[in-house]
């Protein structure tokens, strides 16, 4: 599995783990997670590079409608992954 590092600007480097990738109308979507094995929280992010980017520019999806969309594509992308969303309260 694909390890990759974060590196926010001003806070300390956060490592993820690439579950899949899969792109819908023109953008490029990771599902990630933090732990390699077992049950764990996963974030779905949008790269928001441009083709003229050298760095790919990942951004979380949190708007509803987006992200309950590309969670319906990685689940029948990955058949083993449920995904239960969280209450933000």
């Amino acid at each position: 599995m694909e390890k990759i590092v974060f590196y926010p600007e001003g806070e300390e480097p956060v490592s993820f783990f690439v579950l899949e990738q899969t792109t819908i109308a023109g953008k490029t979507y990771i599902l990630v997670t933090e732990t390699e094995d077992g049950d764990g929280d996963a974030l779905i992010l949008r790269d928001m590079a441009g083709p003229e980017d050298e760095e790919n520019v990942y951004v979380e999806v949190t708007e509803e409608t987006e992200l309950s969309a590309v969670a319906e594509v990685f689940s029948k992308i990955l058949e083993d992954v449920e995904f239960i969303e969280e209450d933000s309260e």
